[in-house]
């Protein structure tokens, strides 16, 4: 087994998962601060990520986080669950809706996830996710496949 961060007890095993699992919840909170941080990290310094006057101007409500942020909070809630994120083999999403990050109150992702199929051949387990913010989905085709030992 390999070695894990302290947060974690142990890695999930495939006979520990069953079709129709839910995984625990995640609330990711994002603000204004952690968008710069993320368009510094990941090179995308697009104007509406950051400059609210700007993002109002080309038709959007506020400042929206980078999808590839929402994207990557999301399936957070796989790698925790997995109890390691090089388990992760498959990812894929549609973006449906920005998430629209105020000044004042940022926004929080809601992130589930429930086990849609689990192949004892290959031992990986598909997980559809779910992503929400203010209500609206922001994410569609959520589907992440994982392998578990």
């Amino acid at each position: 087994m390999s070695s894990l961060p302290s947060d974690h007890t142990s890695v999930r095993t495939f006979d520990s998962v069953s079709v129709g699992d839910a995984l625990p919840p995640l609330t990711v909170h994002v603000d204004r601060a952690r968008l710069v941080q993320y368009a510094g990290a990941s090179l995308d310094r697009n104007r509406i990520h950051w400059d609210e006057p700007f993002a109002k101007k080309v038709g959007l409500p506020d400042v929206i986080a980078h999808g590839m942020f929402t994207m990557g909070s999301a399936v957070t809630l796989v790698t925790d669950w997995v109890g390691d994120a090089g388990r992760v083999v498959e990812y894929g999403v549609r973006f449906t809706r920005p998430v629209v990050v105020p000044y004042d109150t940022g926004a929080d992702i809601e992130v589930s996830g429930v086990v849609k199929a689990a192949d004892p051949e290959t031992k990986r387990v598909t997980v559809e996710l779910t992503a929400t913010a203010a209500g609206e989905k922001v994410l569609g085709r959520a589907l992440a496949v994982a392998r578990l030992d």
